[in-house]
């Protein structure tokens, strides 16, 4: 089992003390499938977003005894920290444990120590008062999350959900996590360094929204995912949703936060870490089901994205549990696994923490190719 504590104050806001109770929680089956044990550590009497009470016989000594410590939103970021809770996120990282904090709570983690030469982020609202505060800390507030190893922060309030997939993507693989967004109807994946400003959410392939809330590039994203086989241009996505190649761009940028061709490489290299995760393909089948070409080019290009070599990434999740990959089909490109043989690492314990940290990939995913993809 992994063990979670959440680290709960008096006036601590509801919806970010939520998002790690839903994902990491008892009644979500994912996650007890996954070997996570969640716990809620507060001082007595502590009230939650003002009018709940957090009836737990957990109190904040006992984030020591957890392998990873949350630390949803600040009461009111202006005020210091309250000291008891400052003392036992320190205690807790000193024994070793994995802190994550979400929204401000990164000005708990700066007042411990935590974030000093650091680079971190929270809410763009609190950038400036955080770097004003803690000038030892690399404040970054154009990013969703960072993931520093032992230390991870996530910006204002719906990224923290992607930070805590990001958390269950490094302990368990892409196709847990993504079966665990699915069931959220969440995007199952988005990468740490894209900007805090998207105009518009992106919803993934049968999300279940209301064709109402989906913005006018959806279609064509679903199609995109379904077919990364197939080689293709930014002209040709613009063709095809009808619009200048430059307008497509601009309008592509503001819907997910990054450019065409980068987000077409890394949806192609998040494929290819599910395929290495669920089937025994080898890494040159892989190469052309994804769409990179040659196995050269996807081992480049996942290396610089993921941290590590396909080879390694699958000796990870599989001869290191001592599991063979299953040769069930995986689903169709682009939507998450729901069916079929479960994934390596889907039930069995995260890697140790030195292949857990090669694994990180909430890192921005580096530079587009030039022209195609």
């Amino acid at each position: 089992m992994t063990s979670v504590a959440l680290a709960v104050v008096d006036g601590m806001p509801l919806f970010e003390l939520s998002i790690p109770c839903t994902i990491f929680g008892p009644g979500n089956p994912e996650a007890v499938g996954a070997g996570y044990e969640l716990t809620v550590c507060a001082p007595p009497g502590a009230m939650i977003g003002g009018w709940l009470r957090a009836e737990t016989s957990h109190r904040l000594d006992d984030l020591v005894k957890a392998d990873t410590v949350i630390v949803p939103a600040c009461d009111d970021a202006m005020d210091q920290p309250p000291a008891d809770l400052v003392e036992a996120v320190r205690a807790a990282h000193e024994r070793g444990a994995r802190i994550a904090s979400i929204c401000t709570g990164a000005f708990v983690l700066a007042a411990a120590g935590l974030l000093t030469g650091r680079r971190a982020t929270t809410h763009w609202m609190y950038a400036p008062r955080l770097a004003e505060s803690y000038p030892d800390v690399e404040v970054d507030s154009d990013v969703l999350y960072i993931d520093d190893g032992d230390v991870l922060t996530a910006a204002g309030q719906a990224a923290g959900i992607d930070l805590c997939l990001h958390m269950v993507r490094t302990d368990h693989g892409a196709a847990t996590a993504n079966r665990l967004a699915r069931r959220l109807v969440v995007a199952p994946h988005r990468a740490g360094g894209q900007a805090q400003f998207v105009a518009t959410p992106l919803p993934g392939p049968d999300d279940g929204a209301p064709s109402t809330n989906r913005h006018d590039l959806a279609g064509l994203l679903e199609r995109t995912l379904e077919h990364l086989d197939e080689p293709v241009t930014v002209a040709v996505l613009a063709r095809r949703a009808g619009m200048s190649p430059r307008h497509f761009t601009r309008r592509f940028a503001a819907v997910t936060g990054t450019s065409p061709l980068q987000w077409l490489l890394t949806q192609r290299v998040r494929r290819a870490q599910e395929l290495l995760e669920v089937t025994d393909d080898s890494v040159d089948r892989i190469a052309e089901r994804v769409g990179i070409g040659t196995p050269t080019t996807l081992r480049r290009h996942f290396h610089r994205i993921v941290g590590v070599s396909p080879i390694a990434y699958r000796r990870a999740f599989t001869e290191a549990r001592g599991l063979r990959p299953p040769t069930t089909p995986p689903a169709p490109p682009g939507r998450a696994a729901t069916t079929g043989a479960t994934a390596p690492g889907a039930t069995a314990p995260g890697a140790d923490a030195a292949t857990r940290a090669a694994l990180r990939t909430g890192a921005p995913a580096g530079p587009a190719p030039a022209r195609t993809a």
